[in-house]
């Protein structure tokens, strides 16, 4: 086979040079084998044959990845077949090797797909908005739930998963507190996916990074924006959240004031208060819907405290009932 005998010639010359961060692995009329890595997360091998028929019929394609789902790299092989026919009669080997590593350089969800699919499916619904830039890599998601909503921008950095994403607020009508609350748990959730614990515990296994995009995404969509409009106070079982967002209360110390606990519940910052200050505190107060310790800053003393100042305050009471029943 002259023809492939002079493409192969040529591949050995120019492949490195036309091909960005290649490898020629292989190159005979058997087998052609190249690996091409954007990242160390976007690498893949391209195994090229080709047929009896061959430039009349398309080269075969196949793509392997120990980084890359198997259902990415079936769609990219199927766009890369479509690309070698457009080359009929010529030279396909380069073309559909510059072709496959263009896309990855075009498409930073690569490393990612997996995570992105889950989003659309498993978080977005028919009322959100979800709109993806593949080549910059930025998801951008408009979440909706009852009256209220959040747009929220994720964006993945070239060295993903290595690297964590990033999360930005880019507009919300829910309380400033709360979206601060929402966005700092979610990225300190990508940090720890990237970053060994200060203090590694003796059986613990080697630290290994972890892709963070469908974990803050959930935390956030599912934990947060789609959980508390419809969560009540754990204490009055009233919705914590009115149903006109214009109507939330941004002063903490009113009643109706929204109080995030770190078990993840809300209170009504009036029935928190009163419940604090209410036995028994053995142990510390525990939430009502989970059965955890409460902790809150502004509740912050201890059980012996706290049931000090009950009994002061139970005292006082009892004196004071007794003066009304002396002049009654």
């Amino acid at each position: 086979m002259a023809f492939v005998k002079e493409e192969l010639d040529e591949l050995r010359t120019k492949c490195t040079s036309e091909i960005e961060n290649s490898e020629l692995i292989t190159c005979h009329q058997a087998s052609v084998r190249v690996k091409i890595s954007k990242t160390k997360f976007k690498t893949l091998v391209v195994c090229l044959q080709f047929g009896d028929d061959y430039p009349k019929s398309p080269v075969i394609i196949e793509l392997k990845s120990k980084t890359i789902s198997e259902k990415l790299l079936a769609g990219i092989c199927n766009i890369a077949d479509a690309e070698a026919k457009k080359y009929l009669g010529k030279k396909q080997v380069l073309p559909v090797l510059v072709f496959i590593r263009q896309f990855l350089e075009d498409n930073a969800f690569v490393v990612c797909s997996d995570e992105l699919s889950f989003i659309k499916k498993e978080l977005i619904t028919s009322e959100d908005e979800l709109k993806v830039k593949q080549k910059s890599g930025i998801l951008i998601a408009n979440v909706f739930e009852k009256n209220y909503f959040m747009k929220l921008k994720f964006t993945i950095p070239n060295t993903y998963p290595e690297e964590q994403v990033s999360i930005e607020q880019k507009e919300t009508n829910f309380p400033d507190l709360f979206e601060k609350m929402c966005v700092a748990r979610a990225t300190e959730l990508a940090r720890q996916c990237v970053t060994p614990p200060l203090k590694k515990r003796p059986k613990d296994p080697p630290f290994e990074v972890k892709p963070s995009l469908k974990l803050c995404a959930e935390l956030l969509i599912r934990g947060c924006i789609k959980r508390y409009p419809t969560e009540k106070c754990a204490v009055c079982k009233e919705y914590v959240f009115p149903t006109d967002p214009t109507h939330v209360v941004n002063d903490p110390h009113h009643g109706r004031h929204v109080e995030w606990v770190y078990c993840g519940h809300l209170f009504h910052n009036g029935c928190i208060s009163e419940y604090m200050k209410t036995p028994p505190f053995t142990g510390g107060k525990k939430c009502p819907a989970c059965g955890k310790r409460i902790y809150h800053d502004k509740w912050k003393i201890t059980p012996k405290t706290a049931e000090e100042r009950w009994a002061h305050e139970q005292a006082r009471q009892r004196e004071l009932e007794e003066v009304v029943d002396f002049l009654g």
